[in-house]
């Protein structure tokens, strides 16, 4: 039976408006989101869409601006040991993939299987990848191969879930992780993440599984989803200590045999509350959730309350932990304050858990925006906000994260590189969230202090940016920005034009 009769749908098969067909490796690859989603249902993949669409809500704001969502199911398997990552997609996607994933540390690398309109047609795509799968599962150097259908081959309808389960005891994991489907890189870490936990699952249920690297706790342990600062494991573990808990593997985890740890444990932390996937398997384990995570005062309290409740561990020692660790942390708190008014957005997902920090450290919090979307488990850490007087924008978009720090005026705005870019160009001390601040620990005392020096160094450096922005006033921007060899000359004659052949066509020129 040839490929296409099993549902493989080539992506030049279904027609576009006006009966034009798009082609694989142009037009289909800019096509757009709603053309896209709809050649994907033509080739067989509805059911796909909508448990991405399930899974990760689109809306108030249908997909934050970003870096190409494949990027974190890129980045979690680039991660593990003994595992190879190969991308399905048109060859710019892959090149961009390819050259963020080494920017941000990666070592090994990223396998890719190449195509063209007749390869994709005919179903010679999935016949290469397969071959590749073959040829890369070396049991001594392996122990999962992921495969990542990109926008492309997801739309046409390659079926990854024809390769085989096993290769040589070589787990083959395939996924499709398309931008049309997955609103933001944090949830495609999801995506990766419980993908391998169901395959680990499924193998823990038929038999023995190896044991973990470091070996089996003596105590009860907490599995920890999210990926976190590497100190915060250790912080929470000492926090668990006095209930006679221990820390368990974080998830993502590094490599195969945590996840058997992982499903292993009790209890689960959701850290970050958007890996859904993932906490469907917990789920399915028996394992219950608990979410939010021990930051601040407050975040400590009610977290250990929570997780030693869902353990079964009796009060008296919940409290005692609580007593052990809270006058540390109320005392780190005090001892570094911050003082100023702070506007708060970003797309890893802590966006809530960094805000809550903030309050507690004396900020003047005015907004926390989010790209990913509301959960359950986001529903203490936002009712806290809401209880400090502060709106949590879920799903938010750039110009919303714009419009917050227009409207607040703060002394300091934490968000994505745009924003930070346009922040300090109106002479608004900023930070980049991923890089300066979920890159600390947030966790227990350890965190309680750890944004008070980079928060209060970037805040003192307004008057810096003053002198700045007096020193370049009149220089030129927008039209006239850059270097010249003579004094720009506008043409308002030929601007007028132009916009009227913009006009006319419904366009404006704030579409480019």
């Amino acid at each position: 039976m040839s490929i296409q009769a099993k549902g493989y749908a080539a992506f030049d098969a279904p027609v576009a408006e006006g009966g034009a067909p798009a082609h694989a490796d142009g037009q289909g690859c800019h096509a757009g989101a709603e053309e896209m989603q709809r050649a994907a249902k033509a080739a067989g993949n509805s059911a796909l869409l909508e448990r991405l669409g399930r899974d990760y809500p689109r809306g108030p704001h249908d997909q934050p601006q970003s870096m190409c969502p494949a990027f974190g199911s890129l980045r979690v398997g680039l991660r593990m040991r003994r595992t190879a990552t190969v991308l399905s997609g048109s060859a710019c996607c892959v090149y961009g993939l390819t050259f963020t994933s080494h920017f941000y540390g990666a070592r090994r690398s990223v396998g890719y299987v190449p195509f063209n309109s007749e390869t994709l047609v005919t179903g010679k795509l999935f016949e290469d990848i397969r071959e590749a799968v073959f040829k890369l599962a070396d049991p001594a150097l392996y122990d999962a191969i992921v495969v990542i259908n990109l926008c492309v081959p997801t739309a046409s309808g390659v079926p990854l879930r024809l390769l085989p389960r096993e290769i040589e005891g070589v787990r083959i994991i395939g996924i499709d992780v398309p931008g049309f489907g997955v609103p933001t890189h944090a949830e495609a870490k999801d995506v990766l993440a419980g993908a391998m936990l169901e395959f680990a699952r499924q193998e823990a249920m038929t038999g023995p599984v190896a044991a973990p690297r470091a070996g089996v706790s003596q105590r009860p342990t907490v599995a920890l989803v999210g990926e976190i600062f590497p100190a915060d494991p250790v912080s929470i573990g000492m926090l668990l200590e006095p209930m006679g808990l221990a820390a368990g593997p974080t998830v993502p985890t590094r490599e195969w045999r945590e996840l058997y740890a992982a499903l292993d444990c009790p209890v689960v932390a959701g850290l970050h509350p958007f890996y859904r996937s993932v906490f469907r398997q917990f789920d399915a384990a028996g394992r219950p959730v608990i979410g939010s995570a021990p930051v601040g005062h407050d975040g400590t309290a009610a977290w250990l309350a929570a997780i030693g409740e869902a353990s079964g561990v009796p009060r008296a020692q919940i409290a005692a932990a609580q007593n052990k660790a809270l006058p540390g942390i109320k005392a780190a708190l005090a001892a570094t304050p911050i003082k100023g008014r702070i506007t708060v957005s970003g797309y890893e997902g802590s966006e809530l858990l960094v805000a809550r920090l903030l309050v507690e450290s004396g900020a003047d919090v005015r907004s926390v925006g989010t790209a990913c979307p509301r959960t359950e488990w986001s529903a203490a850490d936002e009712a806290w906000l809401a209880d400090h007087g502060i709106h949590v924008n879920y799903r938010a978009s750039l110009e919303q994260d714009l419009a917050a720090v227009e409207e607040f005026q703060p002394d300091l705005a934490i968000g994505t590189t745009p924003l930070v870019q346009a922040a300090k160009q109106k002479g608004t001390p900023a930070l980049y969230f991923t890089n300066l601040i979920s890159a600390r620990p947030l966790m227990g005392a350890a965190g309680a202090g750890s944004l008070a020096q980079v928060v209060n160094a970037a805040m003192a450096n307004r008057e810096r940016f003053d002198r700045m922005r007096e020193f370049f006033e009149g220089v030129g921007e927008g039209d006239t920005a850059g270097v010249w060899q003579e004094e720009p000359v506008m043409h308002p004659g030929f601007r007028a034009s132009q916009s009227r052949k913009l006009a006319r066509k419904g366009l404006s020129e704030g579409d480019f």
